[in-house]
């Protein structure tokens, strides 16, 4: 009788969570459908946006000084499933070699004090992520936690700033949870409907809700909007690390 209630602990069905909230631990320890973007030992399925050497490279760990060194990043090159974009904290944008439609993506960064980087869904549509830690004005899309802006005759149009600064310290792991929606096309590939970021989650906190990309934000791929594309992790200003990058199939988030 125990070896049997082992056996139904083991291989029961984990629960459907999917309600826009957080649940405690990340939701692909709790959840079916979850897959791995990195494999735990190197950067295979990712290349350098620009066609460069990829000097982003897996760390066993990364080290941030508050004192002697708040605007670095270091690590220790090892097999890993923990990435820091290049040695001095810049280098080339990395992109995704799968392509992906409708997705649900959760992930988790570290910043260095006053870093800036972002994280691009079909490579095309920005949620920033961004040292805001401790900012006292109003959020705004340039900000960790918004949708950011797009660039349209030398000035930023639209965006989404985030609901609140969810932002923690610098060198501490934070995270994203953002239930994205593709932009729709017809039989002639007239665009019927924009790209949507249905619910961001920083930090297990809402901080986005149904906001809509009427075309690419901001410093987004060279590529045409399309029903599958790439992620796109930015290198712009800083160093940044990465880890537990997954995904699975957008679920229609269950109303309780």
């Amino acid at each position: 009788m125990k070896l049997l209630l082992i056996a139904l602990l083991l291989f029961q069905e984990l629960p459907e969570l999917n309600d826009g909230d957080t649940h405690g631990d990340a939701p692909y320890l709790l959840e079916d459908g979850w897959m791995p973007l990195l494999n735990g030992k190197d950067l295979a399925g990712w290349h350098a946006q620009d066609g460069k050497p990829l000097e982003w490279f897996t760390t066993r760990g990364v080290l941030w000084e508050r004192l002697l060194g708040p605007t670095r990043l270091s690590g220790f090159p090892a097999p890993s499933g923990t990435i820091l974009n290049g040695r001095r904290g810049g280098t080339s944008n990395l992109v995704s070699d799968e392509k992906f439609g409708d997705i649900e993506l959760y992930l988790e960064f570290m910043l260095a004090k006053g870093s800036n980087s972002g994280v691009y869904l079909h490579g095309l549509y920005e949620v920033q992520i961004f040292d805001s830690f401790g900012a006292t004005e109003p959020m705004t899309s340039s900000d960790a936690g918004g949708i950011y802006h797009r660039w349209i005759d030398n000035h930023g149009v639209g965006g989404s700033a985030p609901s609140r600064n969810a932002s923690r310290r610098p060198g501490e792991w934070q995270s994203y949870q953002i239930w994205f929606r593709a932009p729709r096309f017809d039989a002639t590939g007239r665009k019927t409907e924009n790209a949507k970021f249905v619910r961001v989650l920083f930090n297990g906190l809402s901080v986005q809700n149904n906001v809509e990309c009427e075309g690419p934000t901001q410093a987004h791929m060279e590529i045409p909007e399309e029903p599958q594309n790439p992620l796109m992790l930015q290198d712009d200003h800083g160093p940044v690390a990465f880890r537990n990058i997954y995904i699975r199939p957008l679920r229609l988030i269950v109303e309780r």
